[in-house]
């Protein structure tokens, strides 16, 4: 089983990418909001603890499957132990199947991220930032309290690659990321 870590700053296109990527490719999406979304809908507020849980269920039980492999979308703040401690988390879930694991960083300014927050792909598929005004502050306040983007040297994964995708179109990035892990 492959699984096709997708990671980057807010708004950078990890989602969006990770659709086009599902197309041309036996992967399936798993974007953050698609365990967010419901939890909020339930809860009334961001519950990380319900959010967690939900994704641990899911990759326990997809990692049990024979299916093709998985893109997982997510934020990561190089800053933060423990979003590395969680990343090797998912993959210590997966480890015990033989899974291989692709690394995939998206970069862009905050320019062009504010400008891609308020796309109808990413309203239609994440309720929680159809409140634009807060959505944007949000991501301002995520840029100036922690560092979405890593440092020369600092990714030492087998099957990494970064791209800044701030000139690119989501198919092309895709078309990238399959053919640079062969996927």
């Amino acid at each position: 089983m492959k699984l096709v870590f997708i990671f980057g700053s807010a708004a950078v296109g990890k989602m969006t990418v990770g659709q086009e990527l599902a197309k041309i490719t036996d992967l399936r999406l798993l974007h953050n909001h698609m365990t967010i979304e419901p939890v909020i809908e339930i809860f009334g507020y961001f519950n990380s603890a319900a959010i967690n849980r939900l994704r641990q269920v899911v990759f326990e039980e997809y990692a049990k499957t024979d299916n093709y492999g998985m893109i997982f979308t997510f934020m990561f703040a190089f800053d933060m132990q423990s979003d590395w401690d969680e990343l090797e988390h998912v993959k210590d879930i997966f480890r015990p199947y033989g899974a291989e694991f692709y690394h995939v960083e998206l970069v862009a300014p905050q320019n062009i991220r504010l400008e891609r927050n308020v796309t109808e792909n990413r309203l239609k598929n994440k309720a929680s930032k159809r409140n634009v005004e807060l959505s944007n502050q949000l991501l301002l306040n995520h840029d100036n309290n922690h560092r979405f983007e890593s440092i020369p040297g600092e990714i030492t994964f087998e099957n990494y690659i970064k791209i800044d995708n701030s000139e690119l179109s989501p198919e092309k990035v895709a078309e990238m990321i399959k053919e640079k892990f062969c996927l």
